[in-house]
């Protein structure tokens, strides 16, 4: 049963996603009884002390665009099998989806992508706005995309039409199919940079507005301290919102290597890539079980007890993974208690039931 989800990561690394040149956009009328392009800029929402989320030039945020992209992202139009974006990734689990099996297929959450360089485990797509295109491919088994059938919905749902006229100035059905997927794709980035979460209890504490209990002050204390958890080298400090420093490590979780357990070896062949995986963030940590790239523990429990005492020696371990010489942090129960409280702090429950990003 899980073997489609198998295709799909292998998809996302191994497929090569053919890119034109920045994007035409029309400017004025085309002759559309549409009316003029002229669509509403959009600014994207920022952190304090924190850069700027990406906003390509090629593809800016507008009001019409996210409206577009929120459409197609919840829509079933870009499948020949029923399924859409929000299949696999569901707002209760943080925009991820809870599967548990071997097969090296954990789902990654949608949330504060607009800040990433690099998406997947394995970094394999360099750009947000072109990492949908690797599920428009032809061939690819999660949606079972056909050009020619999403060509012919397209050309039945006259509103959908307009609404890539109003948001990016073309007239859809007219395109080629690489043109058309280039478009579905940065209609889909601009809405994926919308789902910002920023609001948790943790977030809150930072501005003022709430405490942490005495639990989560130790746990944010085992965190940051080289001595203790030795969490932040990784996953960054509270300066940081995003809660990863956006890299690839291997964090030694398995001692040998083979097929998918590469990594980021199966995108650059860089032997010092062996193992190496997306740090995924901390935020809504707590919804988006099972965790690690291959789905392996089932609670932040069974996590925080690998990194106290289940570390695998390799020669390929990062440099980072300081306590691999006594297998692991060594942290005490209670420690462990109020690692995973200090955790459970960054849940924004405000984020996974915002009415602008749900159906």
């Amino acid at each position: 049963m899980y073997r489609w989800l198998l295709y799909i990561l292998i998809t996302f690394i191994c497929f090569s996603c053919q890119k034109e040149n920045d994007p035409i956009v029309y400017e004025g009328s085309l002759g559309s009884n549409w009316g003029d392009y002229n669509p509403t800029p959009k600014e994207p929402k920022g952190f304090d002390f924190f850069p700027e989320m990406h906003n390509p030039s090629f593809n800016p945020l507008t009001e019409e665009g996210v409206v577009l992209g929120k459409s197609l992202y919840y829509d079933k139009i870009l499948s020949t099998n029923g399924l859409s974006c929000s299949s696999c990734h569901l707002p209760q689990y943080s925009y991820s989806l809870p599967v548990m099996g071997p097969v090296g297929t954990a789902i990654l959450p949608h949330i504060n992508l607009g800040w990433y360089n690099k998406f997947g485990w394995t970094g394999s797509e360099d750009h947000l706005d072109y990492v949908a295109l690797a599920d428009l491919a032809e061939g690819n088994p999660f949606f079972n995309a056909n050009s020619d059938s999403i060509l012919s919905r397209f050309q039945k749902d006259v509103p959908l039409q307009q609404m890539f006229w109003k948001a990016f100035g073309v007239k859809i059905v007219e395109l080629s199919v690489s043109e058309r997927n280039n478009y579905i794709s940065f209609a889909l980035a601009q809405f994926l940079r919308t789902m910002v979460s920023d609001n948790s209890k943790f977030d809150r504490y930072l501005r003022g507005e709430e405490s942490l209990t005495p639990s989560e002050a130790s746990g944010l204390d085992i965190f940051m301290s080289e001595d203790k958890g030795d969490c932040f080298h990784c996953h960054g400090n509270p300066q940081n919102p995003l809660w990863t420093d956006k890299e690839f490590h291997n964090n030694a979780l398995n001692s040998t290597f083979s097929g998918l357990d590469l990594g980021r070896y199966l995108v650059t062949g860089d032997s010092n890539d062996i193992g190496k995986f997306k740090t995924p963030t901390l935020r809504n940590i707590e919804l988006s079980a099972p965790y690690m790239h291959d789905n392996r523990f089932a609670t932040l429990e069974e996590v925080v007890n690998f990194y106290s005492e289940g570390l695998q020696h390799s020669p390929y371990v990062d440099p980072l993974m300081q306590k691999i010489g006594q297998g692991g942090a060594q942290i005490s129960p209670s420690q462990k208690v109020d690692l995973i409280n200090f955790l459970k702090s960054l849940t924004d429950t405000s984020f996974i039931n915002n009415p602008e990003i749900l159906n």
